[in-house]
């Protein structure tokens, strides 16, 4: 069960590590603030807390995803619409 365990943190950090290279504060920013945040974590031994701390970071990938797309939408409302108001 470990090991699944194990695999799936890997996994999240991976995401969250591909996420993080547009982050608004920096990729640096982002990278130190995961990596304390994982350690912090690191010596976690019960299961159902591991559960747990990947469904918070699941939710921060999500939470990632949404402020891009927000970001995205923007930038494009911004090239193709004016804010000119008759």
């Amino acid at each position: 069960m470990a090991n699944s365990l194990r695999g799936e943190v890997i996994k999240l950090y991976k995401n969250l590590l591909y996420l993080g290279r547009e982050y608004p504060k920096g990729a640096d920013y982002f990278r130190s603030r995961l990596k304390a945040a994982f350690l912090k974590n690191k010596d976690e031994t019960d299961p159902e807390k591991i559960k747990q701390l990947i469904a918070r970071g699941e939710f921060v990938v999500k939470e990632l995803e949404a402020l891009y797309f927000l970001r995205k939408y923007r930038a494009m409302k911004q090239r193709y619409y004016s804010d000119d108001k008759p």
